[in-house]
């Protein structure tokens, strides 16, 4: 029976996913295997003996300690991709409401007073404070092309926009899955400079926070916009609202409010909906709870953003896994030991992530616990487990 901590709300959709008859599930579970969370801050949380895995549900992770998790050999799983359709939408909203002034308008007109042809009046000559403007053939920025950066990019080609994008990290598989139409910025200045409309996908880590600063919003268009759905930090709000006030940029919508942007005129704050949809969040748990699952009943690793992806097919019933320091001759001794044993390895594979490796080993015989114990000595390994046999 494994133990499952659940720190905050997960959808039943995805609690669905961990059988009644292999999993103990709640809010005061103790001893955890597990812990499921989406907002919940972590850091100052005591980490028990007990853990094995965390999964967010969720994409961004700044609310776990991963370093903590990692120096543990606890893989912290994320669901990259499930909520993108979620955020997709909520930036195209932000691209009308900011281009339309839509905000600013219904609250200057549920403000009205009077009678209905008093109103009518306001309306009339209240209206030219609103005009807009339209998106095809206007300029939109993407900045981060992973899943939702893609899904935001292709759906500017498809309002009729021209759309430049910035990743250096974009793999081969994300750039398959953009439009054709999307073109490749060589540098963030080449983005600033050219876009109409500047959205943000990217994680918050100290090389993205304030990437939107002052100095890049002066080199921007006048009269563009800024949209921040990915993380609070990565847009300077003095910086922003100063270019507002200074007339060289029009507005900025976000899904982060702040004392500096909450209640000013030109900035449309949402209180972080970004994921909040029934199927976002449904998506989520279920792509989490099927990931934790699976590394606890097969030692598989799918979207951990502290380990290297291993997913083998179980072959024989005894399968042991470990986790430590990246340096050399560890893969020796670790099938040293089983060697000695007398022990055959049926399969053993080995991956690394920066400064932690893992190790999946498949074997043709019971593993005693001396040859585990001798594993766990060795130094630099950081987490051994043996699995039980599949069901």
């Amino acid at each position: 029976m494994y133990n499952i901590l659940i720190l905050n709300n997960i959808a039943r959709a995805g609690l669905s996913r961990l059988p009644a008859d292999r999993y103990h599930v709640g809010t005061d579970v103790k001893d955890p295997d597990a812990i499921l969370v989406r907002s919940a801050n972590m850091h100052a949380l005591d980490i028990p003996p007990s853990l094995k895995a965390v999964g967010r549900a969720g994409a961004g992770v700044n609310n776990i300690p991963v370093a903590k998790m990692s120096a543990r050999g606890i893989p912290v799983f994320n669901a990259p991709g499930a909520n993108a359709n979620a955020v997709k939408e909520l930036v195209i909203a932000g691209l009308i409401v900011a281009c339309r002034q839509l905000c600013q308008a219904w609250d200057f007109a549920r403000n009205l007073e009077g009678s209905d042809e008093e109103i009518g009046k306001a309306v009339e000559a209240g209206k030219k404070n609103f005009n807009g403007f339209e998106l095809p053939g206007r300029t939109l920025g993407v900045i981060g092309l992973g899943a939702i950066g893609r899904l935001v990019a292709n759906a500017g080609v498809a309002l009729g926009m021209n759309v430049i994008g910035y990743d250096p990290g974009l793999t081969v598989e994300g750039a398959w899955a953009l439009s054709s139409s999307v073109r490749q910025a060589r540098s963030l200045d080449e983005v600033f400079t050219r876009a109409d409309f500047l959205t943000v996908h990217v994680p918050l880590v100290d090389a993205t926070r304030h990437l939107v600063n002052a100095e890049r919003l002066a080199s921007m268009r006048r009269g563009a916009i800024v949209l921040n759905f990915a993380r609070e930090g990565i847009v300077d709000d003095q910086a922003v609202v100063d270019a507002i006030d200074a007339g060289h940029i029009h507005g900025y919508v976000c899904d982060f409010p702040t004392n500096t942007t909450k209640n000013h005129p030109r900035c449309v704050t949402l209180p972080h909906l970004g994921a909040s949809t029934i199927e976002a969040e449904e998506n989520c748990a279920v792509m989490v709870a099927d990931q934790v699952r699976d590394f606890l009943e097969n030692g598989n690793i799918r979207n951990a953003v502290n380990f290297p992806e291993v997913v083998v097919p179980r072959r024989t019933p005894y399968r042991f896994i470990c986790a430590n320091a990246n340096v050399p001759s560890m893969l020796g001794q670790i099938s040293d030991a089983f060697g000695q044993a007398g022990i055959n390895i049926n399969e053993m594979v080995n991956s690394s992530k920066g400064d932690l490796a893992y190790t999946l080993v498949d074997l043709d015989a019971p593993v005693p616990k001396d040859v585990v114990e001798q594993i766990a000595a060795i130094k630099g390994v950081v987490m051994t487990r043996l699995l039980d046999e599949p069901r």
